[in-house]
């Protein structure tokens, strides 16, 4: 059983010492967040008492306060022995704040509550929501006015802000008895807190150095001075050194040369002054059209010092080709939030996706009780939802991210009166969403992404005797018809599943309604039987799905022909039956032959996922990307299996070097834990670009390990390709533990001196853990 030390019982007057400093600490991060003295961030700090909801039968009062760094809730347990660290949680991992029932669980066992006093927090990560009851109206909106503020102006502060804000935080909490000073002991600590072993010599010399007033501990400016030292960057000083002058000033115009020189930017003496005013903290520096050592940092953390493009984070590409020319953000069976078998379905699922870009999501449609379709993983144990609910949910959800299209494609297991449930739900909640109609009377090939903004497209079969549906009404007379049933959920490699299935008898054909025909205009799902005859081609609205594995199997035997066929067809690829544990296949494969809808489980975090998303963040994050235009001429030769001399595209060499790292996270949360980091880097793109290379490990420092190392690279295919960027805690005796990563077409590198802003195993980007590293590319000769 392990021992708890008393604590000695503090005076009065030590206890208003604290809280009085307390009080201060709050107040200065208040500051530091641009929210002083706002009345919202003070009732979160003074905290109150909200009724926490998980079931309908469990509704509980639990106390939640703002802690003074303002930047973690506490939250009241009555859990015996829970850690005090799982009683926190940071506002870094909050996603979105909801008023009213606008969860799942608020929908189910809070509705005899006014929405006026219900919030939901909503997190980043596969964490459940937390769904809230205020005692009144103004409790309510002081919590969700209060953290959307704190999680607005932490998003708005720049990276010194947040390196700054964190470490002073760090800082507190290694000052364990709170007398605002620190010993060598307090700094050893403060030290493994930030992630850096350093031996006790070399902490005892910084400790002296600092300790100018040789009291044996740090205060005020001798803190503010191990502030410095701990945050130098000597790499980032000796680039600045290189192009600045006696007194510390780097001009205009040797800012012109540095941007001209090594980040091979073209529009530098435009850029030059827009930088200064933009990041240059000193006001003599900025009124002589300077930069100081500190601009410079802030210019190299920022957006327009980062590795990703920033001009390609709003919608740069052609957006009026035909919907068939463009990779759409797709996800596999939406619904689900875990695996394929007994996982729970819910709409938060959809909500996940949709505001993470992605354009086509899947409903697998089946009877419910009190005639209303439900949604959920056929023949399996997963939950079930309503059809109704998760269109609501695509509704309130399509176009928050992206106005471009959403496709849903539907797999339909319905009576023929529960489709035209579906199809009403679809045309009363969806309203004008809804695209019902051939858009400008297009009935020759795909109307533009441009076309088609804020509309909402159903994927699903036609009745074939119906007339060509690009036509409006098609044959009236005809109320419903056997159709062919593709069912993809009858393919799990699962002895349960087949059991179920032999058991139910299933059917090749499904009687189909018209009034959920109608919904079908540009998306008619159809079986493939070989690419087309081009003496008879197939109508363009005709598309097909294919599992992972057939897919594969074209692209390797006839690459040219799929690609084609993906010119002037949509094709939609989904995971094979063996993946019940919604593990994902590579997608780089299917985009290289052109498949649009090439669909994985968003719910699963890894490699395939970071190179999705790494995808989709070009153009935009607008969930539609243009496919390069070998992959758009109708006469291609191009098979990325066997390349040949073409037209694609300029080949590349790619040097990079690793120079260092910044606030990597611990991986291990235990005290003295410190990460031992290498980086690794990744091509993704055809098989002769595909390539890794990895840099030497870093013992012990996961604060500012630096690596220095060079990597050569040769892309033969640029417009194909993505570059990853791994960071893992070396591990000799078990696999290496994942720390962070970054992923982005090739075509969106920037060159030079830049920052990698690492993003979480779920996508999620950590506010100040960084890689710095140098781009060179070069064309092959």
């Amino acid at each position: 059983m392990q021992c708890f030390r008393r604590q000695p019982k503090r005076s009065v007057s030590q206890e208003n010492i604290l809280r009085e400093q307390s009080r201060r600490v709050a107040a200065l991060n208040g500051t530091r967040l641009g929210l002083k003295d706002d009345k919202d961030l003070k009732f979160l700090l003074k905290g109150s008492q909200l009724l926490k909801v998980k079931s309908g039968s469990w509704r509980k009062e639990r106390f939640y306060k703002l802690q003074e760094d303002c930047k973690t809730i506490w939250q009241e347990s009555k859990k015996v022995l829970r850690s005090p660290e799982s009683q926190i949680f940071s506002i870094e991992d909050i996603r979105d704040v909801r008023s009213g029932h606008k969860t799942e669980g608020m929908e189910k066992y809070a509705k005899d509550v006014p929405e006026y006093r219900c919030f939901s927090i909503i997190f980043k990560d596969q964490r459940k929501n937390l769904d809230l009851i205020a005692s009144s109206e103004d409790d309510a909106n002081h919590w969700i006015s209060g953290l959307g503020k704190i999680i607005a102006h932490s998003n708005s502060m720049n990276q010194k802000q947040k390196l700054q804000h964190w470490i002073h935080t760090c800082l507190r909490k290694a000052d364990k008895n709170k007398d605002n000073k620190m010993s060598l002991k307090e700094l050893k600590n403060f030290l493994k807190e930030v992630n850096i072993e350093v031996d006790d010599y070399h902490a005892k010399k910084i400790f002296q150095h600092c300790d100018k007033s040789k009291t044996e501990a740090l205060e005020d400016d001798e803190i503010e001075e191990f502030y410095k030292i701990l945050t130098e960057r000597q790499e980032i000083d000796k680039i600045f050194q290189k192009y600045s002058d006696a007194e510390g000033f780097m001009s205009c115009q040797n800012l012109v040369r540095f941007l001209y020189e090594m980040q091979q930017e073209e529009d530098a003496v435009v850029a030059a002054p827009a930088l200064i005013q933009r990041y240059e903290p000193n006001e003599r520096a900025k009124k002589g059209n300077a930069m100081t050592k500190d601009g410079f940092l802030m210019y190299l953390l920022s957006d327009d010092g980062n590795i990703f493009n920033s001009s390609h984070r709003k919608v740069y590409q052609d957006m009026t080709q035909p919907l068939s020319h463009y990779l759409v953000s797709s996800s596999h069976n939406t619904y689900l939030m875990e695996d394929q078998l007994t996982g729970p379905s819910s709409t938060e699922a959809y909500i996940r996706a949709l505001t993470k870009g992605c354009r086509c999501v899947e409903l697998d449609c089946w009877d419910g009780p009190n005639s209303e379709p439900i949604i959920y993983h056929g023949y399996t144990l997963t939950s079930k939802i309503l059809f109704s609910d998760v269109i609501k949910a695509i509704k309130n959800y399509a176009f928050k991210t992206s106005p471009y299209p959403v496709i849903i494609s539907l797999e339909n297991h319905c009576s023929v009166d529960q489709q035209k449930v579906m199809a009403q739900h679809m045309t009363t909640i969806l309203q004008d969403m809804l695209l019902v109609a051939p858009v400008d009377g297009n009935k020759s090939q795909f109307p533009s992404p441009e076309q088609l903004k804020g509309k909402i497209l159903v994927k699903g079969k036609k009745l074939s005797r119906q007339e060509d549906p690009t036509e409006t009404n098609g044959n009236n007379n005809l109320e419903a018809e056997d159709v062919s049933d593709e069912d993809e959920a009858a393919e799990i490699e699962d002895e349960s599943v087949k059991t179920e299935i032999q058991q139910k008898g299933k059917s090749d054909t499904l009687k189909l309604a018209k009034e959920l025909s109608d919904t079908v205009v540009y998306c008619k799902s159809v079986h493939f039987n070989g690419f087309e005859d081009p003496s008879h081609p197939r109508a363009f609205y005709e598309m097909s799905s294919f599992t992972e594995s057939k897919a594969l199997k074209l692209a390797q035997e006839s690459g040219t022909s799929f690609i084609r066929h993906n010119i002037r067809h949509l094709s939609r690829i989904y995971p094979a039956g063996w993946r019940t544990d919604s593990s994902n296949y590579n997608p780089i494969d299917l985009w290289n032959v052109g498949c649009q809808i090439v669909a994985l489980n968003f719910q699963t975090a890894g490699t395939e996922m970071d190179v999705y998303q790494g995808r989709f963040q070009d153009n935009g994050f607008s969930g539609y990307v243009l496919k390069p235009e070998f992959l758009r001429d109708e006469q291609t030769k191009f098979n990325p299996k066997s390349i040949t001399e073409g037209t694609w595209g300029t080949k590349k060499k790619l040097l990079l070097k690793i120079i260092s790292g910044q606030q990597l996270p611990k991986v291990n949360k235990s005290k003295n834990s410190i990460v031992d980091p290498k980086v690794t880097v990744e091509i993704h793109g055809v098989q002769q670009d595909n390539n890794k290379k990895q840099t030497k490990v870093v013992e012990n420092n996961g604060f500012n390990p630096k690596w220095d190392e060079e990597f050569t690279f040769d892309i033969e295919i640029p417009a194909l390709a993505l570059v990853r960027f791994v960071v893992e805690d070396f591990d000799m005796s078990t696999k290496n533990d994942f720390i962070g990563q970054y992923t982005l077409p090739f075509t969106s590198l920037k060159q030079g001196y830049r920052h990698i802003h690492l993003l979480t195993k779920n996508g999620d980007p950590y506010s100040s853990s960084t890689l710095f590293v140098y781009i060179d590319i070069q064309d092959c000769d």
